[in-house]
């Protein structure tokens, strides 16, 4: 296949650079300072005992039609980047790697249903600067259609991508993607501090409130009837038993895992793009279940102070100190008495 990724991020970066080691036709399209400095130096991946780098074309739209183009950009970002490239998407497949759950219904108004597909992106990455990416920890590359069964396309599709990465497949994607909104929840909380997921989550009390806030999302979830599915080395059971547990021995899985994620610094998707000063996915992650609320004529209050908290960042370029946290949010991030 010819193979053209949209977003020269932390993920695009990581699919580009393997599926090119992997010997794929791989074009990679970013903005004019991602380009330049890969056209210039290639994309390197920094892991914990290596350094890479890798040569891929990059040019900053699509200059021909490619039978997969992969959108590695932010949700917020998609219409923007079809437009740039609508030109050339009028044949070939198209696979979404978003967080959230919308990336799919965004695309679909542009592209007939045999023509999509969806992933999950499970590894971990982080963007350093135009071209260089570090690769914090492995993970699946989930992939399925939003709707509908596996078919012999989508195998055809994760046949290719598996050459570079460990692709899975997926015969219930949106359940996954429900499930996986939760596992990056708690990305709004470094958003607000402006450090590291390691650093944030060494406060107990930042801790405690990521389980209020993951407790209040799953609630309203649970009202609107969606259905959590598992995913291959995350099983939904582990969500429904935290939540479950007393507040502090939640809290203290929730310190230990967060706070060895990595041995690099890893800042969570949200606060990386406030860091690049571009609007984040905030709407889509902790604000869905907002949105969710808001149908429903009902209210998740800390949630909804949390997606307000992040937008001040956005505008103001201030990060909150943890004390100030604790203040706004006030009540709802004590453990219950």
């Amino acid at each position: 296949m010819r193979i053209a990724i949209i977003g020269a991020g932390a993920i695009g970066c990581v699919v580009a650079a393997y599926l090119k080691k992997a010997g794929e036709d791989v074009v990679l399209i970013g903005r004019g300072e991602q380009v330049d400095a890969v056209k210039a130096n290639g994309l390197t991946i920094l892991r914990a005992d290596s350094r890479e780098t890798i040569q891929v074309p990059a040019m900053t739209c699509l200059d021909r039609a490619y039978d997969l183009v992969i959108f590695a950009v932010k949700t917020q970002d998609l219409e923007d980047a079809f437009a740039a490239n609508s030109t050339f998407l009028e044949s070939g497949l198209v696979l979404t790697t978003q967080n959230g759950v919308q990336a799919d219904n965004i695309l679909s108004c542009h592209f007939d249903r045999d023509r999509q597909f969806s992933s999950i992106v499970m590894f971990g990455a982080t963007y350093t600067q135009p071209g260089v990416i570090t690769y914090n920890f492995d993970g699946d590359w989930i992939v399925g259609r939003p709707q509908g069964p596996l078919d012999p396309a989508t195998h055809a599709v994760i046949a290719v991508l598996s050459r570079a990465l460990k692709v899975v497949p997926s015969s219930d994607i949106l359940g996954q993607k429900y499930l996986k909104l939760f596992v990056n929840f708690n990305n709004c909380i470094p958003a607000l501090t402006g450090k590291s997921m390691q650093e944030t989550f060494a406060d107990m009390e930042l801790c405690r409130l990521s389980i209020m806030l993951l407790k209040e999302g799953l609630e309203m979830v649970r009202r609107a009837d969606i259905q959590l599915v598992s995913l291959p080395e995350f099983p939904k059971e582990r969500i429904d038993a935290l939540v479950q547990m007393p507040i502090e021995q939640a809290a203290g899985i929730m310190n230990k895992t967060l706070t060895t994620l990595s041995r690099q610094p890893v800042y969570g998707s949200i606060l990386q793009s406030i860091m690049r000063g571009k609007p984040s996915e905030i709407d889509f992650i902790n604000g869905e279940v907002v949105g969710l609320a808001n149908h429903f004529r009902s209210s998740t209050p800390l949630n909804s102070k949390i997606v307000d908290m992040v937008h001040e960042v956005e505008r103001t370029g201030k990060f909150f100190s943890v004390e100030e946290i604790k203040k706004i949010v006030g009540e709802g991030s004590k453990p219950a008495r």
